[in-house]
């Protein structure tokens, strides 16, 4: 069980905006890292625009699962962990970070705010402290409303995109990912989709 990835975002009208991130690349090599990192970036804020106000998901993207929260107030968590990881405390992780993040950073700045001008120190801390979900489970509780709301499972990423869109399009529009990411991307996917052949 692993947890790759935790991002604190804020979900704009039209795109989606990263004020906090942190990672754990340590079981990629060391020259596959920078690309990993920018489609997680990419993958967190694509997850963010496609959801609704006040929801909770999980996509599953290949062995990993995203699991999102956007709250009513625009702001929003994704964490990016490997399919083994428990749902239930990835969103309990998700709901204590969002609560410290709009406790300690005032939501005038969330709109406009970057990784650098936020201050926000302890994503490093819970990326690290969930790493092991049954210690961290011990330590949390569940919060009622959790249990209450739906959590929605999309099967693929592509389900999540609009009628007629590609997640390649996409890949190719983005402005997350750097040219280097995006040849990587078409290298893994043409990878991929030679062995699902055999």
């Amino acid at each position: 069980m692993k947890l790759y990835s935790l991002s604190v975002l804020h979900k704009g009208e039209t795109k989606s905006n990263l004020l906090k991130s942190a990672y754990d690349l340590s079981s990629f090599s060391f020259f596959q890292r920078s690309s990993v990192q920018e489609f997680m970036t990419f993958t967190s804020a694509l997850i963010v625009e496609r959801s609704a106000h006040g929801s909770r998901a999980s996509v599953k993207e290949q062995e990993y699962l995203c699991h999102v929260y956007v709250r009513n107030d625009s702001l929003s968590a994704v964490v990016i962990a490997d399919s083994e990881y428990p749902q239930r405390v990835a969103f309990t992780l998700l709901d204590k970070v969002l609560e410290e993040f709009s406790r300690q950073v005032d939501s005038i700045d969330w709109p406009s705010g970057n990784p650098e001008t936020i201050n926000y120190k302890a994503l490093d801390i819970h990326l690290a402290k969930y790493q092991n979900p049954r210690e961290a489970d011990a330590m949390t509780k569940v919060q009622a409303e959790l249990d209450e709301t739906k959590i929605i499972l999309h099967n693929t990423m592509e389900s999540l995109l609009e009628r007629g869109e590609k997640l390649d399009d996409l890949v190719q529009k983005s402005e997350h990912l750097g040219n280097q990411s995006k040849a990587f991307y078409k290298t893994a996917r043409k990878q991929n989709s030679c062995c699902e052949v055999m």
